[in-house]
């Protein structure tokens, strides 16, 4: 980490071109990244209000789940491309290597975080109401962030070995749509499948983004523990196997 920290600027400077080149030659900029959520909110909402109109503030209760899903699948999925994308770094030069899915990683965290900015006052005229557990919210994101980003790590480094990589991960996190309380409630989950569910940590995720910004609630311990274990665990996991691999980086790219 020391050594990602002498490099501050040029990850700062990696970081503002990820986030110009992902809204380069569009009319409307930024706002995509948040006209594309909130369309597809509006869709959901239309499609299950009725399934699901036991759940009070659906609305809410899906906009928080969808944004919450979406950090770690533009994340990840973008982070994918990270070290391949960014070639000549890797092959003509040196610098951490790691530093090229960080920077992705924090332009990801930034256009997220403004996004839930942006949908705090949508929250307020859905539900009439801003709990005051919601100030918690950086907190948490912060450690979804690290989740997201050990994730990332995995994907950055075994892309340039394997060119497969970015369609499997792509089904895999369609199925991760579903098998995550984005959509339906919790409720609706068996019993007997419940316990397996609930080691999803993008549930753990998404159930304490909802307890934080809807309900005014306080994080179970249990969702508290398997966000902080998985995050651990995704980190540490992460920086061995990208510190393994990239060893032959410029070789294979």
């Amino acid at each position: 980490m020391n050594e990602l920290w002498k490099y501050r600027e040029l990850i700062w400077n990696l970081t503002q071109v990820n986030l110009k080149v992902r809204y380069q030659n569009t009319s409307l900029g930024f706002l995509w990244s948040i006209l594309s959520p909130l369309l597809l909110a509006l869709v959901l909402f239309f499609v299950f209000r009725y399934m699901y109109h036991q759940e009070v503030n659906f609305a809410a209760y899906l906009l928080v789940g969808l944004m919450s899903w979406r950090f770690f699948s533009v994340s990840t999925t973008s982070a994918v491309y990270s070290v391949v994308g960014k070639a000549s770094l890797v092959t003509k030069v040196y610098i951490p290597r790691e530093i090229l899915v960080l920077s992705n990683s924090l332009a990801n965290l930034i256009s997220s975080l403004l996004e839930f900015i942006i949908i705090i006052p949508l929250l307020f005229i859905v539900t009439g109401h801003l709990p005051l557990t919601i100030f918690l919210f950086p907190v948490v994101f912060l450690v979804y962030f690290w989740f997201a980003y050990g994730v990332s790590l995995c994907l950055g480094a075994f892309f340039v070995y394997y060119r497969d990589v970015n369609q499997i991960w792509e089904v895999l996190v369609n199925m991760l749509f579903f098998l995550s309380p984005v959509v339906y409630p919790m409720v609706s989950i068996s019993d007997k499948v419940m316990p397996f569910y609930l080691l999803n940590p993008l549930t753990a995720f998404i159930v304490i983004f909802r307890d934080l910004m809807i309900y005014g609630a306080m994080p179970s311990a249990y969702n508290i523990i398997v966000a902080v274990f998985f995050t651990v665990a995704a980190f540490f996991f992460g920086r061995f196997i990208f510190q393994r691999l990239q060893r032959r980086f410029a070789e294979e790219i």
